[in-house]
């Protein structure tokens, strides 16, 4: 991880140059500098050592699902939500100068990359291998120089690496999408009278009793608040503990946020609030597609 000569216009992200997480960042904040990251917890250290301002995080994704071990995460990052961004994901296959589709017999990507493409890999009969991730690929292809190697990767690591697209928007899937959080290490809480709708993160423990889990969400229910995410995942090693992420639209000064809460806190224990933030607008375009 190279330091930044000037952080306050910096984002950290994990991944090499020209990974989907730097195309999120160049979306977001055209004019900072994007420091790569070896590891998610690398991206996090950087904001809290003052090298970077923000720290552009992977949660979801609306085919591969959720990002592996980020929600364990994101609770003991020691930074704030302030916004979140969705990036659509558009694969391209990649060759060096000179090559062809003919020419190609492997191709190299990340494993959901790989899986994400798998039409255009059966129809061209090439054999996939798995990467560390989709930019890495580009640039060993880069590398390599062999015209029979292929990578699936992002416009900008073909721009990154020098490598031509031989075919664009290769994947499955047209709503192939990823869902990121903005981080950073100060809170920036909308007030509560803001026109724009806000979204509320948080994770919680419930108590080991019967039923805990039904009353501590039926504050939201009772209250009218809309709960749009709820995971579990398990903590500390034990299988009868688990702990919640959830995010719910709307700001926890409001009346029905707040009753929910404090129901949500009577039959819990350890919650947290993770941030409060403006919601993007791809979430209600999205919803009202399903309502087409």
């Amino acid at each position: 991880m190279a330091e930044t000569s000037k952080p306050a216009t910096t984002i950290a992200f994990q991944g090499s140059p020209g990974a989907y997480s730097h195309l999120a960042c160049r979306a977001v904040f055209p004019d900072f500098t994007a420091l790569p990251c070896a590891s998610f917890e690398d991206t996090f250290q950087a904001v809290r050592d003052g090298l970077a301002k923000y720290a552009m995080i992977p949660v979801d994704n609306s085919v591969a699902g959720r990002v592996a071990d980020i929600h364990h995460l994101l609770p003991r990052s020691g930074l704030h939500i302030i916004g979140e961004h969705y990036q659509p994901v558009n694969h391209h296959l990649l060759a060096v100068p000179g090559a062809t589709i003919a020419d190609i017999r492997t191709v190299r990507s990340h494993v959901h990359a790989l899986g994400q493409c798998r039409n255009i890999i059966r129809e061209l009969g090439i054999r996939p291998v798995v990467a560390a991730d989709t930019a890495g690929s580009a640039a060993e292809v880069a590398e390599k120089g062999d015209k029979t190697i292929a990578a699936i990767a992002s416009e900008l690591a073909a721009e990154t690496y020098g490598l031509v697209s031989l075919r664009a928007n290769i994947e499955d899937e047209t709503h192939n999408t990823t869902r990121f959080l903005i981080m950073a290490e100060e809170a920036v809480t909308p007030p509560r009278d803001t026109p724009h709708p806000v979204v509320t993160s948080f994770v919680f423990r419930v108590r080991n009793v019967p039923a805990a889990l039904y009353k501590a969400l039926g504050g939201f229910a009772t209250n009218g608040v809309n709960m749009t995410k709820l995971e579990s995942y398990i903590v500390d090693g034990h299988f009868v503990a688990a702990q919640f992420l959830a995010e719910v639209e709307g700001h926890p000064e409001e009346r029905s946020v707040r009753l929910a809460f404090e129901e949500l806190q009577f039959f819990s224990r350890e919650v947290k609030i993770l941030g409060v933030y403006p919601a993007h607008p791809y979430r209600f375009e999205a919803r009202a597609e399903l309502e087409d």
